[in-house]
């Protein structure tokens, strides 16, 4: 199996190869020359070439041995990419100032979203190329289905679809959807950081738990998906 089908069958993950398309997409972001990018699920190199070209420091993380060999080849050019062969849900984040753009595997999408979003020093802006119905329900605004991790965020983190993508952008082309997502950290958050695990618990429980929601004080013609962010920081309180 090549290296790329296996990337496909372990991580549902789709690779960008046009260079001018992904350089299009960094321009969606708010990324400048003097900031840190994580890049995870980095491939062969793709985006990390263009934000290598944007940024002052990119991060690329690869799990996957062959493939974070030949990233290292392909890198070794550029003093500003550091390859980092390890599982991007198992690394320890940076302690500085960072934002996030990366085509991540499809599977993973709601671990890295959450690891991301509760992090001690969480990045000042995440760019994800997920599937367009994983990042649908993410978006709490307007009268569509909102999933819980969408709730559980959304106090701290605002969402929006900045571009939708073809399949034909990808090798190989996806049987789903996809679009750039962009999740920015709240100018003004909704309940205190400290908060956030209890809130989370409690939304994630709330969801799980159609016995536990309704003995709160939501209305009760209105599931969980319904409520809005407001009526759910409501709810905690």
């Amino acid at each position: 199996m090549s290296n790329m089908k296996r990337l496909v069958a372990n991580y549902s993950q789709h690779f960008l190869r046009d260079t001018h398309l992904i350089g299009e997409l960094v321009g969606h972001s708010n990324i400048r020359k003097n900031d840190t990018v994580i890049d995870i699920g980095a491939g062969t190199g793709g985006i990390a070439v263009v934000l290598s070209r944007r940024c002052a420091r990119v991060l690329a993380y690869e799990a996957e041995p062959i493939a974070a060999k030949k990233l290292r080849q392909n890198m070794s050019n550029l003093a500003n990419v550091n390859v980092i062969e390890q599982d991007f849900l198992q690394a320890t984040l940076p302690s500085g100032s960072y934002k996030v753009f990366a085509n991540i595997p499809f599977s993973l999408s709601s671990a890295i979203v959450r690891k991301l979003c509760e992090a001690a020093n969480p990045p000042k802006s995440i760019y994800l190329i997920v599937q367009k119905q994983f990042a649908q329900k993410l978006i709490v605004e307007g009268d569509h289905f909102h999933g819980a991790l969408g709730m559980m965020i959304a106090p701290w983190w605002t969402t929006r679809i900045r571009r939708p993508l073809r399949r034909t952008d990808f090798t190989p082309p996806p049987a789903i959807d996809t679009v750039l997502l962009e999740i920015k950290w709240r100018e003004s958050s909704l309940l205190p950081r400290e908060s956030m695990q209890d809130y989370m618990k409690f939304v994630e429980h709330c969801f799980a738990e159609p016995r536990f929601y309704a003995k709160t004080k939501a209305p009760s013609t209105l599931k969980p998906s319904q409520l809005t962010p407001s009526q759910w920081v409501g709810l905690f309180r």
